[in-house]
């Protein structure tokens, strides 16, 4: 386990950076294997960042696009991370989306296009953008939701699950399909981004313990692998 933190003076310049950082990625990922697939989280705090990074020349037909999780709601919903992201990344002309869910959002039909999907992209993800919330979930990995357990089982061979928060969040009342943590591990390079202190707080009890299911973020983070972490106020 280990975690590399990167302090910025506030939310722009941490969006700066972590674009820059992603646009290396991509280009690197193009050169090496002639394409690119990221996963990323949906929230505020990584969108700046989203939006930069559409703005740069890339290659961008050779780029795959998936949410971390996705809320089961239709495409066109104002939840739908899927929705948001395809707004953000409208520069990039060619990029391919990779969605977790059906169009209408049936919990059942999405479950099972999901791991569908990650089936045929098996793949490393060159690069996964999370972030976390006040209870520590990371994607849609919540505490004490049915089925966190399996979803945090790094023996599990299952890449993706449905998660019914409890309770369901007042501003997105929905289930939600998430990658498992497994799944969200296997990755090249993995960042978290979080802002302001409430966050940065729950971040270091989740540092300090080994408890992810109380602090879902604590099984990406005491995890055998290197994690970016990009805070700011």
């Amino acid at each position: 386990m280990a975690w590399i933190e990167h302090l910025y003076v506030d939310a722009d310049a941490l969006a700066a950076s972590l674009a820059a950082r992603l646009e290396d990625i991509v280009r690197e990922a193009i050169a090496a294997r002639g394409h690119a697939m990221l996963a990323l989280a949906g929230g505020r705090t990584p969108f700046p960042a989203y939006r930069a990074l559409a703005a740069c020349a890339l290659d961008w037909h050779k780029v795959v696009l998936m949410p971390t999780d996705e809320r089961c709601v239709a495409h066109d919903h104002p939840a739908c991370n899927l929705r948001e992201m395809r707004a953000a990344f409208a520069p990039a002309a060619g990029v391919r989306f990779a969605s977790l869910t059906a169009d209408d959002g049936d919990p059942e039909r999405s479950l099972a296009q999901a791991r569908t999907l990650l089936s045929q992209h098996a793949g490393a993800f060159d690069a996964v953008v999370l972030g976390m919330g006040n209870d520590a979930h990371t994607a849609s990995l919540f505490p004490g939701a049915e089925h966190l357990a399996e979803a945090l089982d790094m023996a599990k061979p299952v890449d993706a699950f449905r998660i019914d928060p409890r309770p369901l969040p007042a501003e997105a009342p929905f289930p939600r399909i998430t990658l498992s943590a497994a799944r969200l591990l296997h990755a090249r390079s993995i960042h978290l981004t979080i802002t302001g202190e409430g966050k940065h707080a729950v971040l270091r009890e989740a540092q300090a313990t080994h408890d992810p299911l109380r602090h879902p973020i604590a099984a990406i983070l005491h995890a055998p692998v290197t994690v970016l972490i990009h805070w700011s106020e």
